[in-house]
């Protein structure tokens, strides 16, 4: 199996897998309380544990992909994350994306998700792929949107009821 550390360029961005010396910018985008608002996911409690989460990260070998740290070119700093995520419980592919507030409404988001699901589908060669969103969180449903995913219902995730959207080949 191939394994995709590396993952496309955009325009403004490089995705590519979180390092052990991401671990400031990690925690900062998870403990972050505006970002974290619009998951159902406890915030990260302390920059050692965001090292251990990044150097614990099973994705990559386990499944060849996972999600990329997105990387804003020219000043070479983590702004947030997007990528897939296999989700076996539901033999699904996931994709998700997480920015630092100061990087919200520039299309960032929607500039990595779109390259996310190119990857998906002309290297990794899927068919579908999903993304679960909360309904408060009208950008990122707008992002989905923009990126050719269709509503399709609701969905029980991790006991929160969520929005899903998917985008077949």
């Amino acid at each position: 199996m191939k394994i995709y550390r590396e993952g496309p360029e955009t325009e403004r961005l490089i995705l590519r897998a979180f390092e052990p010396k991401d671990f400031r910018d990690f925690h900062r985008l998870n403990s972050h309380p505006k970002v974290m608002e619009h998951t159902d996911e406890p915030p990260c409690p302390s920059l050692k544990t965001a090292k251990a989460q990044i150097e614990a990260y099973p994705d990559f070998e386990k499944y060849g992909f996972g999600r990329w740290a997105c990387v804003l070119k020219g000043e070479k700093k983590v702004i947030g994350f997007a990528g897939l995520k296999f989700l076996p419980e539901r033999e699904e592919i996931d994709l998700g994306y997480r920015f630092l507030p100061e990087h919200w409404g520039k299309g960032l988001a929607t500039e990595a998700s779109q390259a996310s699901i190119d990857f998906g589908f002309n290297i990794l060669k899927l068919k579908r792929i999903i993304g679960l969103v909360l309904p408060k969180n009208k950008a990122s449903i707008r992002v989905l949107e923009k990126v050719g995913m269709k509503k399709e219902g609701w969905d029980d995730f991790e006991s929160v009821q969520a929005l899903r959207y998917a985008i077949t080949r």
